[in-house]
C-alpha cells in the first residue's frame, strides 16, 4: 500500500479523531431505552427550494415510515464548509451523516473520518439500484465510503438562432461538426462559437478533453504517466488551443465577458456546456426569457474519445464517529431508494442517482432531463483520490499556462503527469 502524504496539521487532526473516537461510543439505532426517538443529525447544502422539499416532504415521509427516528436537518453554507467538517471530525462534533461534494469523499475517507458503507448490511442491494459512475465517486481503497444522493453532468446547449445561421438544423453530433458550426457562426458575427469556461479546475474543460480522446489516469486511478500525457491527450489539448488561436472559442475561456448564460441568451455565443440548473433556474427567473424558447440541447459532440462529459453531484456519507451510525445508514438506504429520489427529482429538477427514479414519467416530462440522464452513462468521474485537490491544482495550472501561451501542450501534460504521480506515490 502506498504511503499517504498528510500535512502536519492534518496529522494532528487525525490524532485528535483517534483520541476522540477512543473516548466515545456509538449508540445503536434502538439503544434509547426510555422510549425517546433516535435523532439523526444530518448536515446538507441544499438550496432554498430544495430545502423546502426536504423539510416539507422528505422528512415527514421518512419519519412516518420510521416513527422511532427523528431527522434533524441543518443547512450549511458552502463557503468554509470543508474546514468546518475537519474541525467537527477532530473535535468529535461531526454530524451522523452529511450531503458532501463528491470530490471530498476520498480525502475524508483517507483520514478515517468516514464509515465504509460497503461493510454495512444491505449495501449490495443498494449499490445495484444506483448509477454506476456516480457510485464510483465513493470508491476508495477497495471500499465505498458513501452513496450518491444526487448526480449531475453537463450537456451541450446551443443558441438556436446562431445554429441556424451556421446552417445546422440540428445540434452537431461530432467534434468536427461542432468546429465547423463554430467557425460559421463566428463568420456570421457571433462573439464566440465554443464557450469553454475559465480554467479554474478540470470541470470546465474535461468534456472537450475527454471527447477529443484525452484521459487522466489508468482504470484504477493509480497512474497519470502515460495517460494524462499520452499522444491522444496531447492531441486533445492541442485541438482546444487551435480552436482558441482560430477565434472559435468564446472569451469565457480566459475570463472574458459576457458570461456563458448571457452570451447564449443574447445570441452572442453558439454553444455552451452546462448542467440542468441552467434550465431549472432560468425557466423560473422572472424577467428572463425562457431558455426552452432560444436553446437547443444535445449530448457533448462525439470525438475520438466518444461523447464524454464530467460527473458532478453530492454523496451521502456517514461519519465514522457518528453517534447513531445504524440509524444514519437506515436513512441513507431510504434516501437513495426510488420514491424519495423521485420526489426530489420531480420537485427540484435534481437528477436522481437511483436508476428507477431517473425513469419516473413525471420527472421525464421536463424536456431537457432525458439528455442529462443519457449523458451520465459516458461521463468522467473526477478522479477519486485523497490527493485529488492537489493533483487537480497541478493539472489546472499547467492547462492555464498552455491557454496563455506560456507552455506547449506536451510539455505541460508531461510535467503535470510527473508531478501528479509524485503526489499520489508519496
Amino acid at each position: 500500500m502506498k504511503k499517504v502524504k498528510v500535512s502536519l496539521f492534518i496529522s494532528m487532526l487525525v490524532l485528535l479523531v483517534v483520541v476522540s473516537a477512543a473516548c466515545s461510543s456509538n449508540d445503536d439505532a434502538s439503544s434509547n431505552g426510555d422510549g425517546s426517538k433516535v435523532v439523526i443529525d444530518y448536515w446538507h447544502t441544499y438550496g432554498e427550494q430544495e430545502e423546502k422539499i426536504l423539510v416539507e416532504q422528505i422528512k415527514p415521509a421518512f419519519e412516518e415510515e420510521y416513527p422511532e427516528m427523528e431527522l434533524k436537518l441543518t443547512r450549511q453554507p458552502v463557503e468554509g464548509l470543508k474546514q468546518q467538517i475537519v474541525a467537527g471530525v477532530a473535535g468529535n462534533a461531526s454530524p451522523d451523516l452529511m450531503r458532501m461534494d463528491l470530490a471530498w469523499v476520498p480525502e475524508f475517507a483517507e483520514l478515517n473520518a468516514l464509515a465504509n458503507v460497503s461493510e454495512l448490511d444491505g449495501f449490495t442491494e443498494v449499490k445495484e439500484q444506483l448509477f454506476e459512475v456516480p457510485m464510483a465517486t465513493n470508491f476508495y481503497n477497495d471500499g465505498y465510503y458513501g452513496l450518491p444522493i444526487n448526480t449531475n453532468t453537463k450537456i451541450a446547449i446551443y443558441n438556436k438562432a446562431l445554429l441556424e445561421k451556421a446552417g445546422y438544423s440540428e445540434a452537431p453530433a461530432t467534434m468536427e461538426e461542432l468546429e465547423d458550426a463554430a467557425r460559421k457562426a463566428v463568420e456570421a458575427g457571433a462573439k464566440g462559437g465554443i464557450s469553454i469556461g475559465a480554467i479554474d479546475g478540470t470541470w470546465p474543460f474535461l468534456p472537450y478533453f475527454g471527447s477529443l480522446g484525452g484521459t487522466l489516469t489508468n482504470a484504477d486511478y493509480s497512474q497519470f504517466e502515460g495517460y494524462l500525457n499520452s499522444d491522444e491527450s496531447v492531441k486533445a489539448l492541442e485541438t482546444i488551443v487551435r480552436w482558441q488561436e482560430e477565434g472559435l472559442v468564446s472569451p469565457t475561456l480566459t475570463g472574458g465577458e459576457p458570461g456563458t448564460w448571457e452570451g447564449l441568451e443574447r445570441d452572442e455565443y453558439l454553444m455552451i456546456d452546462d448542467g440542468p440548473w441552467f434550465f431549472s433556474i432560468l425557466m423560473n427567473e422572472k424577467g428572463k426569457p425562457n431558455p426552452l424558447d432560444y436553446a437547443v440541447w444535445a449530448n457533448i459532440p462525439e470525438g475520438d474519445g466518444g461523447s464524454r462529459s464530467v460527473i458532478g453531484g453530492e454523496n451521502l456519507v456517514i461519519f465514522e464517529n457518528a453517534k447513531n451510525k445504524e440509524a444514519a445508514w437506515t436513512f441513507a438506504k431510504w434516501m437513495t431508494s426510488e420514491e424519495p429520489q423521485a420526489i426530489m427529482a420531480r420537485e427540484t429538477g435534481l437528477i436522481p442517482s437511483n436508476m428507477a427514479a431517473a425513469e419516473d414519467p413525471e420527472f421525464l416530462e421536463l424536456p431537457f432531463v432525458q439528455q442529462y440522464v443519457e449523458q451520465l452513462n459516458t461521463a468522467i468521474p473526477r478522479t477519486p483520490l485523497a490527493e485529488w485537490a492537489e493533483v487537480e491544482a497541478v493539472i489546472t495550472l499547467n492547462v492555464e499556462k498552455v491557454i496563455r501561451g506560456e507552455m506547449e501542450p506536451k510539455e505541460a501534460l508531461d510535467d503535470a503527469a510527473r508531478k501528479a504521480d509524485v503526489i499520489i506515490d508519496n
